[in-house]
């Protein structure tokens, strides 16, 4: 990977958030029409409180038999890992690893602290060698 990219360089722009405050129902509409399997969930003020994916919305509302209608995103935010978008791009990779994790919201912390990008997967096969590919695939997909 090129030491000189930075995480905004490897990102997604245009990355649309769910309120926290929105049902769940709502949120699987909105991963359908924009064809994405996680949304950021974003609070009144505008900040990102956590993720939530397609899988999450299966396994903790309906195979619990809860109702998505009457669940909503907040309630499902849990844990949140994020980067600077001016952090090196190989910091973010390292987080996805540490983290086990497959996407990474990209934060503007000089400029308000907003949500301004995602990393996904598919940025990191763009941006990283084949061998750099191996060991994420390895260390997020094959750990305990």
């Amino acid at each position: 990977m090129d030491t000189n990219l930075r995480a905004r360089d490897i990102m997604t722009e245009g990355v649309q958030c769910i309120r926290a405050d929105q049902s769940l129902v709502e949120a699987a509409r909105m991963m359908r029409d924009l064809n994405v399997g996680c949304l950021p969930i974003c609070g009144a003020d505008e900040r990102l409180q956590g993720l939530i994916t397609d899988r999450d919305i299966v396994l903790q509302c309906c195979a619990e038999g809860a109702d998505p209608s009457r669940m909503r995103a907040g309630n499902l935010a849990g844990g949140l890992h994020w980067i600077d978008a001016d952090a090196h791009a190989h910091e973010a990779v390292d987080t996805m690893e540490v983290h086990q994790i497959k996407r990474l919201p990209v934060i503007d912390v000089s400029g308000g602290h907003r949500l301004i990008g995602m990393i996904t997967e598919a940025n990191l096969a763009k941006n990283l060698s084949d061998e750099d590919i191996a060991e994420f695939a390895v260390r997020v997909y094959a750990a305990n």
